[in-house]
């Protein structure tokens, strides 16, 4: 006897549900994602082996560019009035303290910091600035910076971070050191870009014991 057919019928997924789902992640993500700000300049970082990441908060990043000028960045606004109000009242400049502390970067000599500031911020390129005087060792302006910036932080951690392009001359590195001397400022890291483990290396040959030993742990 003839096996009866069974009418077919198309598969029906309801996507709705999926759909509201997805725009409700998309709506998360876009409101908390923190995008990264603008760079004093753009610099190529030398590469390096490491996995350790820097650090995001209290950070003050000193920045050397291929032309050896040296740029100053801080993340904490209650940290930068401080060092604005200090600056005024030391070296008897007036400026306007609201936009030092939303200046991403400082490229100027103490006493063009006003001019500096008037500028607008989207014109405020680090390749336009001469930079913080340090190339001269008898005027390293930068010693200055840091002990005002040591003072704000008297007490809590700060994180000294150096980041320079892989083209500039050791003199610029050298007057930066000098300034972390001068200060007792000798724990810092540099940003490096990180690259993976060359395989077959003695470091490589460490880390595949190590992990080893964790799996028979």
């Amino acid at each position: 006897m003839a096996r009866a057919k069974l009418p077919r019928k198309s598969t029906h997924i309801d996507m709705t549900a999926m759909c509201d789902v997805a725009f409700l992640l998309l709506a998360f993500f876009i409101l908390t994602t923190k995008f990264k700000p603008a760079e004093a300049v753009s610099v190529t970082v030398p590469s390096s082996v490491s996995d350790k990441a820097a650090p995001e908060s209290d950070v003050v990043l000193i920045t050397i560019d291929k032309d050896g000028k040296v740029f100053l960045s801080m993340d904490n606004e209650e940290k930068k009035e401080y060092v604005a109000n200090t600056v005024e009242n030391e070296k008897g400049i007036k400026f306007n303290v609201q936009e030092f502390k939303k200046a991403q970067f400082i490229g100027v000599s103490f006493s063009k910091l006003p001019e500096f500031l008037a500028i607008p911020p989207e014109q405020r390129k680090g390749d336009n600035m001469p930079g913080i005087p340090c190339r001269d060792s008898s005027n390293n302006e930068m010693k200055e910076w840091l002990r005002i910036i040591k003072s704000a932080y008297m007490g809590q951690k700060m994180n000294l971070l150096v980041k320079g392009d892989n083209a500039s001359k050791y003199p610029s590195f050298k007057n930066v050191i000098s300034a972390f001397k001068y200060n007792d400022l000798l724990k810092f890291q540099i940003i490096t870009n990180p690259e993976n483990v060359p395989v077959g290396s003695e470091l490589y040959k460490q880390a595949k014991a190590g992990l080893a030993v964790k799996k028979d742990g």
